[in-house]
């Protein structure tokens, strides 16, 4: 017999998505994801300047807070042909850095963690174990007896309480909870720990971008000014403070987040088997080292990934109509072309067209049309963006930075490679990231200071800033690689302002409906198997969800219940 189950909203994301799934034999049998909102920015730029279209993009998420922004001015970058001064490469790199390693950081403890922490069972531990743990796997300072029962103390209050806060809603107690006491201790002190760190490190894009959340970008470069003796701009001070806290976020993410990644996967590994999916992995790259037409110099290297093949990476084109496409035989969207077409962004058409049920209502109908994410498809193939794409085909370019953290963490935990290919590994790939970001920070940092050294203090270029330099008509991408994965933006430009803008998203990528052939994508490829012990608590699947870091506010105007507009932007 099997049973669907449904959850709608997926919690401790951005955004609102729902899964449905079919349960049988304590399994998951099929998954369906579904993306119930819609943004429709495409359609909101229309018209508008190309130079202002960070800004409305960069509003996507408050939490990927500047990765739209960079591909926006990058797009439209790409469409002048503007190459923006190395200074102004070194201070996206550096602010982009900083997103990378914050983001994951916050994904892992505050987002992440409580799937495999059981933050009651800490009440049981004992203090003394929990600092014994701690300055096993660590030199972190905060590790003391005494700190451990302070924590326990305060949480043992919010239990008592009957008001756990922060930590309401879990499925305490579950059986799926592995962790002894003592380390659930540990991982709560460290979740509180790391909400504090995260916002000292967002002080790195107030320094270089004016704000924090949503900093400033500036089409041929950035908008601040390198002026080392003068108190307005960039000045040695400044400079010398974004170099501490990128030690310090060097030292947290050593001494805090690798530790307790490793010791909570040594207690899941069963979980190196779970959750895998697609076995198609995809990455645009990024991090450039000289300049961003020179994919060759990136950081994070490009290509693709069929069948698991990672001794085999395939080259991508962002502008080969035929190698990016997105369908809609499963999304509340129409073509002029017919529902069965696939176009690609440049040629890319956001009309809604909802023919979906009226909530409430128990199921969806995944025969029909189910969700507001299009599907994109490289070459005809479903594909996972993300991390474990990013560290896969790093791996497989063979990149020994990459080889170091890879085959390090497999040797410390004592699993195979094929250990990557699942929830754990994707979860590890977050941590891997970090660390190997903490160390590109600072080289993009001393790059910086050398080039200021050097007299060459230009942040931006702005020769064909102005529109009667430009073409009539021109066409460009700008990509980047979102902490949750490939993220591209395609913009033409005719007659000075926006004619189509389109953006394919990470979670678009993942989290999208069957394509015409009725083939899953990643999400629904990696739910299928998984063991679920309670269906009416089914942590089993939030895990491998969150495992992805999902945020559909990237890639789906509001309804009411009724299906009616609530809002409406003009375009003026």
């Amino acid at each position: 017999m099997s049973q669907r189950i449904v959850i709608d909203p997926i919690t401790r994301i951005e955004g609102h998505l729902r899964i449905e799934a079919e349960i049988k034999n304590g399994k998951v049998a099929e998954a369906y994801s579904a993306g119930t909102m819609v943004r429709l920015l495409e359609e909101i730029l229309k018209g508008r300047d190309p130079r202002d279209a960070w800004a409305y993009v960069g509003r996507v998420c408050g939490v990927c807070t500047t990765v739209h922004s960079l591909a926006s001015v990058r797009s439209v970058e790409d469409a002048l042909d503007i190459v923006i001064p190395p200074n102004a490469e070194m201070v996206r790199n550096i602010m982009f850095a900083v997103q990378n390693m914050q983001d994951h950081v916050i994904h892992f403890y505050h987002l992440h963690a409580l799937d495999w922490v059981d933050v009651v069972s800490a009440l049981k531990a004992d203090a003394k174990k929990t600092s014994e743990i701690a300055q096993s796997i660590s030199n972190w300072p905060k590790s003391s007896p005494g700190y451990f029962s302070d924590l326990q103390k305060r949480l043992t209050k919010f239990v008592e309480s009957g008001q756990l806060g922060i930590f309401a809603n879990g499925y305490w107690g579950h059986p799926a909870y592995k962790l002894p006491a003592e380390v659930n201790l540990l991982a709560v002190a460290h979740y509180l720990e790391a909400l504090e760190w995260q916002k000292e490190i967002a002080k790195v894009h107030t320094i270089f971008g004016g704000k924090n959340p949503h900093p400033n970008y500036l089409v041929g470069g950035m908008a601040c000014a390198i002026s080392i003796d003068d108190a307005s701009g960039i000045n040695a001070e400044r400079l010398a403070y974004v170099h501490g806290l990128l030690k310090d976020a060097k030292t947290f993410v050593e001494q805090v987040y690798i530790p307790d990644l490793i010791a909570i996967a040594s207690f899941y590994k069963d979980w190196g088997a779970i959750g895998g999916g697609l076995g198609n992995y995809l990455a645009y790259g990024d991090l450039p080292t000289n300049g961003y037409r020179d994919v060759s110099s990136y950081k994070f290297p490009a290509g693709a990934i069929l069948n698991k093949e990672v001794t085999k990476i395939l080259d991508v084109d962002m502008r080969n109509d035929s190698e990016i496409q997105e369908f809609i035989s499963h999304s509340w969207y129409e073509y002029a072309g017919g529902d069965d077409a696939g176009l690609h962004p440049w040629k890319g058409e956001t009309k809604i067209n909802y023919t979906g049920p009226k909530p409430p209502y128990d199921f969806l109908n995944v025969e029909e049309k189910y969700s507001f994410l299009k599907t994109p498809r490289w070459k005809g193939n479903a594909m996972e963006v993300g991390p474990l794409a990013r560290v896969l085909v790093g791996y497989g370019r063979g990149r020994e930075d990459y080889k170091d953290v890879v085959d390090s963490t497999l040797k410390a935990l004592d699993v195979p490679i094929t250990a990557l290919f699942s929830t754990l590994g994707r979860t590890a790939a977050r941590g891997l990231e970090a660390k190997l970001m903490t160390n590109w920070a600072l080289e993009f940092y001393d790059t910086l200071i050398a080039n200021i050294k050097n007299g060459d203090t230009r942040m931006a270029n702005m020769e064909k800033f102005k529109p009667e330099s430009w073409p009539e008509k021109a066409q460009g991408v700008g990509h980047t690689e979102a902490p949750r994965g490939a993220l591209g933006h395609w913009i033409v430009i005719e007659d000075q302002k926006i004619a189509n803008y389109q953006l394919v998203v990470p979670s678009t990528w993942n989290a999208s409906p069957r394509d015409k052939d009725g083939n899953p994508s990643a999400y629904e490829s990696a739910l299928k198997d998984t063991p679920i012990a309670d269906e009416h608590k089914p942590v089993e699947i939030l895990r491998t969800i969150h495992s992805f870091d999902p945020c559909l506010a990237c890639a789906v105007h509001l309804y009411d219940e009724e299906g009616k507009h609530v809002s409406k932007v003009s375009v003026m």
